[in-house]
């Protein structure tokens, strides 16, 4: 069958919008992955991206601590220093119930094999206090996602550095630096994310009472799993915040950006605000009775031991003295009746 030039025109009409339908197709999968969250709503008031600097000096809605430095292409908390600390908070307390938080970060530093000490992404009732924990305050109230770079001598645990980690805390565990943390996380997992030629991400998600971290180390546009928890119960209304220290070991600690999304979620998942509950998940509780349990197990210390036998021995004066003044009076009436 012969074809007219018109049906042969109109057929490779047809052939460049299948094509062109095809490349848009393609087109917006590769956004959509690379987007990660296009079906949930950011939240500009807790984000930060590029251009940091807003009119006049400082950053919209984040304030800076420490060493904290602002550039055109991130926010350096420590240097490539020793015994350097520096932080950035959010000014405004978060409350959302389900969100999540896409961390775009950078650790370099010059050395191959020594290197510290790390970084904290924070979710906390406290904000913009100074404190051991990577730069913040020990005994916090919230979720901290711990990304440590230094192992210590003293921590039981079989991981290499670095190794991103999670911790819920009520105000009442102290972490501990000398073991890492092992005691106190509730997972982790490692993350070789030092000296990255391109960009390294984490997400920290936290839907429904479930709180996932992932992460992308190889820059795919894809999340890979850390570790994931269910029953972790954080309250709305704390504050993000990061922060970083280095001691006699050094990196450079960068942020990119931060983005967080309020979470599109499905039909029945509670959204409704809860500032009032205590930060808990099931190792909280367990840490909790264990140490209501060892406080009242501890033996006596000196001080106390001495106070309660002075007053032992005072009660005992006093009764022996009672005792002698009513001996006393009954012979003074014993010597009357004869008189």
């Amino acid at each position: 069958m012969w074809l007219s030039f018109s049906d042969y025109k109109l057929g490779k009409m047809s052939c460049v919008v299948i094509r062109y339908t095809i490349t848009l197709l393609v087109f917006q999968i590769i956004t959509i992955n690379a987007e990660w969250n296009t079906k949930d709503f950011q939240k500009r008031e807790h984000s930060l991206t590029k251009p940091y600097q807003g009119s006049g000096f400082g950053v919209p809605n984040w304030d800076f601590q420490g060493s904290t430095m602002v550039t055109s292409s991130h926010i350096r908390l420590t240097p490539d220093q020793r015994s350097k600390q520096g932080a950035l908070w959010n000014k405004i307390p978060c409350r959302v119930r389900n969100w999540e938080v896409q961390l775009n970060f950078k650790v370099t530093g010059t050395t191959r094999d020594l290197f510290g000490d790390g970084f904290v992404f924070w979710y906390t009732k406290e904000r913009m206090e100074v404190g051991p924990v990577f730069g913040s305050r020990d005994f916090f109230s919230g979720l901290a996602i711990i990304g440590d770079t230094y192992s210590n001598h003293m921590a039981r645990h079989n991981h290499q550095h670095p190794y991103m980690s999670a911790m819920v805390n009520n105000g009442s565990i102290s972490y501990d630096h000398d073991r890492d943390g092992t005691d106190t996380m509730l997972g982790g997992c490692e993350v070789k994310f030092r000296n990255m030629q391109h960009e390294t991400w984490i997400a920290i998600r936290y839907e429904n009472d479930r709180l996932t971290l992932s992460h992308d180390l190889d820059d795919k546009r894809a999340w890979a799993p850390c570790f994931s928890m269910d029953n972790v119960k954080l309250p709305t209304g704390y504050y993000f915040g990061l922060s970083a220290t280095t001691g006699d070991l050094s990196d450079a600690h960068d942020v990119i950006s931060i983005k967080t999304y309020e979470l599109d979620t499905a039909a029945g998942v509670p959204k409704e605000e809860r500032p009032d509950i205590q930060p808990e998940t099931e190792f909280v509780v367990k840490a909790h009775q264990e140490k209501k349990v060892d406080s009242d197990s501890l033996p006596m210390s000196g001080v106390k031991k001495f106070l309660i036998g002075l007053f032992v021995v005072l009660a005992l004066v006093v009764v022996a003295v009672i005792a002698i003044m009513i001996y006393q009076n009954q012979q003074e009436n014993n010597r009357k009746r004869f008189y």
